[in-house]
């Protein structure tokens, strides 16, 4: 598998159908999410947590289609869509039980076939709004 090919596995498969057991084939012990300009070391273990207490907890059937993909030698940008019913409470927001559909990008930095550094945004703003899940003031 290419560099972006594995990218594209990883989310539409291994974190789309929950295969935990398959994330060290992906994910580098070394990794670090990036968030601007601070590093979060987190690991396979981390992410592991991630994906279970806090991305499966509230959209249990969370899944992530991968749109477009550049890539820029080690780097590769992915554009995302993500659907998952909002069924577990997240950082203080309600769940409405709807089924809900977020875009966004991910940046991943892969070094021998596995992610040594990730960072994402994704466009919550719009979809949260519409469903009246955060409101004006």
């Amino acid at each position: 598998m290419s560099d972006k090919e594995r990218i594209k596995y990883f989310y539409e498969v291994v974190v789309s159908s929950s295969r935990i057991w398959e994330v060290e084939n992906f994910i580098s012990e070394q990794c670090v999410l990036k968030v601007g300009e601070t590093i979060i070391p987190c690991g396979v273990s981390g992410m592991k947590r991630h994906l279970i207490e806090d991305v499966k907890k509230t959209y249990p059937d969370y899944s992530m289609t991968i749109v477009k993909q550049y890539q820029d030698e080690e780097y590769i940008i992915s554009e995302f869509v993500l659907e998952g019913t909002f069924e577990g409470e997240w950082i203080g927001m309600r769940p409405n039980n709807k089924k809900l559909s977020f875009t966004g990008i991910d940046i991943d930095r892969i070094i021998h076939g596995k992610i040594v550094e990730h960072s994402r945004a994704v466009n919550t703003f719009e979809t949260l709004f519409v469903e009246n899940i955060i409101k004006p003031t």
